[in-house]
């Protein structure tokens, strides 16, 4: 006579254990990718995916590329990375500025005032792109209200700029700054731009209480 076999219901929802397996398949690419050896914590990589799988839900992004500026890093070292989570790739590891209002080598000020020429942390979708006073640029679209969600009427945008350089680095010790936007390296600018392009996440970070204790997203 066989065993009949009974399985207690989850404790969780499909959606939520979608929502964690998702979740922790990505975190192989971390390890896959030795990322803790470019500069990349564990921890904000996580902080990152968290974000991530719950702006899935909106259905306004695409979840295999994932952009992380780390602010955590001063200027001077490569903290904005571009990884590609399907394909298990680091397309792009590169310098990237701060606003000149959120500190000269490391940024520690972060606003989401217009006006205010800082750089504002979190989340954001990617937009269209567009040629402006800086050249091929894309939008932002700031997903976290109080934090960044003034980015698009602030014009905070990913654009080219030749003050995000070595050279600048050379001669002053760390890059220029902009008005707010995460500007990159000029000969970098339009690859780069184009692979982030519709409707990606960038996540510009910073350990500062400020935000951590009041973003929905990195929790």
């Amino acid at each position: 006579m066989s065993k009949k076999i009974f399985f207690a219901p989850s404790p969780i929802g499909s959606i939520e254990y979608h929502a964690i397996a998702w979740s922790l398949s990505k975190m192989e690419v971390y390890d896959s990718l030795h990322l803790e050896e470019q500069g990349l914590s564990r921890t904000v990589f996580q902080m990152a995916l968290n974000g991530m799988e719950k702006l899935k839900k909106t259905g306004l992004i695409r979840d295999n590329i994932l952009s992380i500026a780390d602010f955590s890093r001063p200027s001077s070292e490569k903290r904005l990375f571009v990884i590609d989570l399907n394909n298990y790739q680091v397309l792009f590891h590169s310098l990237v500025a701060h606003g000149n209002r959120s500190g000269k080598e490391s940024a520690n000020v972060f606003s989401n005032k217009p006006r205010s020429n800082a750089s504002s942390l979190g989340f954001y979708v990617t937009g269209q792109t567009y040629r402006g006073s800086n050249g091929y640029s894309l939008k932002l679209q700031g997903m976290e209200k109080g934090i960044n969600d003034a980015a698009f009427r602030r014009a905070i945008v990913v654009h080219g700029a030749d003050y995000v350089s070595d050279s600048w680095i050379n001669s002053k010790g760390y890059i220029g700054r902009s008005q707010g936007c995460p500007a990159v390296p000029t000969d970098i600018s339009r690859p780069l731009i184009d692979e982030i392009k519709d409707g990606t996440v960038l996540f510009i970070y910073h350990p500062t209480s400020a935000y951590i204790s009041r973003s929905k997203l990195v929790r």
